[in-house]
């Protein structure tokens, strides 16, 4: 299990939820008509991870059960509860996260949108993803995978996704269980 496996996952978890919210009809932004967007190609472009590695992410989380092939399409599809499970539970301790140093980024965690107003972490640092061109100074966080503050830049359901995630792996067990329900709530 690599970080960037779950950051695939939940992107295929947004792509879902966008083909729910505009129906089956239209593309998706960014892509044109007829276009895959659970190809390894456009997958590739959105989260700027490598078609090999997309590949043997889909094959790792496949054979891990966190995800499965859709028996009508046999695109790849997360397993929803086996992945809220497995953030909830578990990815704290696979990949923990510790604060570093002051840096500009992309706010993640208790500064991100999705949690923004409904909890506040004790300290006045925000936390942040490293990334140059942005504006907010805060403690930086490693990503789960270093192409996560641009692929979120154009995905804000994928950027809602992890921020929450990072929550979970910062956060005490207030703040923790806090972005799980709203995280479950979002993967049901």
């Amino acid at each position: 299990m690599k970080g960037q496996d779950v950051v695939v996952l939940l992107k295929l978890a947004s792509l879902e939820d966008d083909a729910k919210d505009r129906g089956h009809d239209s593309p998706p932004a960014g892509l044109a008509a007829g276009e895959d967007p659970y190809s390894v190609r456009a997958l590739e472009a959105a989260l700027g991870i490598s078609k090999t590695e997309i590949s043997a992410s889909l094959k790792r989380s496949i054979a891990s059960g966190l995800a499965i092939k859709d028996r009508k399409t046999g695109r790849p599809k997360p397993s929803r509860r086996h992945l809220r499970e497995f953030i909830i539970h578990g990815l704290k301790f696979v990949f923990p996260a510790k604060p570093g140093a002051m840096q500009r980024g992309l706010p993640t965690a208790f500064a991100a949108p999705v949690l923004r107003e409904s909890l506040h972490s004790a300290g006045s640092l925000i936390y942040v993803w490293p990334y140059a061109p942005a504006k907010e100074m805060g403690q930086s966080v490693e990503p789960l995978f270093k192409s996560v503050p641009e692929a979120c830049k154009t995905d804000s359901r994928l950027y809602a996704f992890l921020a929450l995630v990072d929550a979970i792996r910062i956060g005490n067990q207030r703040e923790s269980m806090h972005a799980a329900d709203l995280l479950a709530q979002r993967l049901e």
